[in-house]
């Protein structure tokens, strides 16, 4: 049997793969992120869950390799994880009362056969007018840091949200679950 293989260092993406209860292991692809000029958020966020997937097979013969990645636009802006306190109260500033588009890409490669299976998932987010105490109150506790949109929906950020919409919650979180149970079933692997 082949290998699983998660192309990611994300915690939430481990935590959503161990839902399917498959086996599998994590390898931490550490590539190079930034968005190529011109490059629309779909395409962005496709290239490097592929990037994820062929970097980490290409040290695997017989293994199947999950690449994963994520890009929020807003405004038609590319926004990404805040790192501090200070761009994660712009980001949610700015965003209040409005929508951001979550594109979640999923790759499934095939080392074996060289397969590559690929789709986007999208998922839009409208957030509540909230106040700024309330921006200010949210990061002190929750700290979403390392969230593109600077909220985590599977946390108390969840009280930022107005409205989600989309075919997949789980690729809100940066693992699109259903897509990815139809590429397994594609490769042989019937999660149940």
């Amino acid at each position: 049997m082949q290998e699983l293989i998660l192309a990611s260092s994300s915690p939430y993406r481990r935590e959503l793969l161990e839902r399917l209860k498959v086996p599998f292991s994590t390898a931490s692809p550490a590539i190079d992120e930034t968005p190529f000029q011109g490059e629309a958020p779909q395409e962005t966020a496709l290239r490097l869950a592929q990037e994820k997937a062929r970097k980490i097979g290409s040290s695997h013969e017989n293994a199947l390799i999950i690449g994963s990645d994520q890009v929020a636009v807003f405004d038609g802006t590319q926004i990404g994880k805040p790192l501090t306190f200070e761009n994660a109260l712009g980001q949610l500033k700015m965003m209040r009362g409005k929508t951001v588009v979550f594109h979640s890409a999923l790759c499934l490669f095939n080392t074996r056969t060289k397969h590559i299976q690929s789709n986007i998932v999208p998922y839009a987010v409208t957030f509540r007018s909230y106040s700024d105490e309330q921006i200010v109150r949210y990061l002190e506790m929750e700290e979403p840091y390392h969230c593109a949109g600077s909220a985590k929906t599977e946390g108390l950020g969840i009280a930022l949200i107005e409205r989600m919409q989309g075919a997949d919650p789980n690729a809100l979180i940066g693992l699109p679950l259903i897509a990815l149970i139809d590429m397994l079933k594609n490769e042989g692997i019937e999660v149940i």
